[in-house]
């Protein structure tokens, strides 16, 4: 049997290692915010709980439901996986910022008038990949519309009312 020095015994009482913080500046919505974080806190947690921008959702925490998806340099992220300090210096754009002036954006007013919007959690996350996606010129079809629109899960069965909606502002525009 090994005989343990009584420097290496442990005493229970150890600290946990403090995780590393880092400054870091978020340019959101088009507004810059100086932020100490701990290096772990992802873009969906510091826009919620430091930036207080809640309408980005935490869904499943692993990026396979959309509801947190936001637009930095106009693509879509799910901002659950994403890790805050690696979005510095990038433009990152919320639900909150597309309406002007208190007036919806034109992809926010189709998801009403088609009801695309039922529980309403996923919308947020629906919306930001809508307008990338019509930003894109992928919207050409049905079958584009499904399929780039895929990463986005909506749990109340929406599906074709989301659709609808986006066909609508691509027709428009």
């Amino acid at each position: 049997m090994k005989q343990v020095d009584a420097g290496e015994r442990s005493t229970g009482k150890e600290r946990p290692e403090t995780p590393p913080e880092v400054d870091v500046i978020l340019d959101v919505n088009g507004t810059s915010h100086r932020l100490r974080l701990d290096a772990r806190v992802t873009l969906l947690d510091a826009l919620r709980d430091h930036l207080g921008l809640t309408g980005a959702k935490k869904g499943c925490d692993q990026g396979a439901c959309g509801a947190c998806t936001v637009v930095v340099d106009g693509k879509r992220v799910v901002s659950c996986l994403a890790l805050a300090a690696q979005y510095e210096g990038r433009e990152i754009t919320t639900v909150e910022s597309l309406a002007v002036d208190g007036e919806p954006h034109p992809v926010q007013k189709a998801f009403a008038r088609h009801d695309a919007l039922q529980c309403g959690y996923c919308t947020p996350g629906q919306i930001m990949s809508a307008v990338c996606l019509i930003a894109e010129g992928r919207a050409n079809s049905e079958d584009d519309i499904r399929e780039f629109m895929s990463g986005n899960i909506c749990r109340c069965g929406a599906y074709p009312n989301i659709r609808a909606a986006i066909r609508e502002v691509t027709a428009e525009g």
